[in-house]
């Protein structure tokens, strides 16, 4: 009766351990996923609204911390400078004023571009902060003495 009794105390503390990292999982996915949907509406009807880009710097740190693991840096970093190479990059018209990468495309249909434009910005502004931490932890990890191969 007494082995009984110890092994059920034993599988809360077991349960606890499991539960405290699914939940800190379903927190950086959730983040990102919630950073993403809120990336691209503001990028469709708030494109300059302060207090929603600070969410998503917010949101970026979070998924910084909370989801890229050791084997992921690398390839989260290139994407993430593919997405801040292509939210930051704008082209001269002709007519003297320059657009985003998909500005070509309100010929197409009124605000097309311009749209996408905004949210390829806010994602970038989205992975940018997480980009700078994980970019942090490669460096750090790479200046530590004795890690050579």
């Amino acid at each position: 009766m007494r082995n009984t009794y110890q092994g059920l105390r034993t599988q809360p503390e077991a349960v606890k351990k499991v539960s405290r990292a699914n939940w800190m999982g379903l927190l950086g996915s959730g983040s990102f996923f919630f950073g993403v949907v809120l990336a691209t509406i503001t990028g469709l009807w708030w494109p300059n609204n302060g207090a929603m880009l600070g969410t998503l710097v917010l949101l970026g740190l979070a998924v910084g911390v909370l989801n890229i693991t050791g084997k992921e840096v690398v390839p989260f970093l290139v994407s993430a400078i593919a997405l801040v190479v292509i939210g930051t990059a704008s082209f001269a018209t002709g007519s003297g004023e320059t657009t985003g990468v998909f500005g070509r495309l309100d010929s197409v249909s009124v605000g097309l571009g311009s749209n996408l434009d905004d949210i390829v910005r806010n994602l970038a502004i989205f992975v940018a902060p997480a980009a700078i931490l994980n970019a942090l932890r490669a460096a750090i990890a790479l200046a530590r003495p004795g890690q050579a191969d």
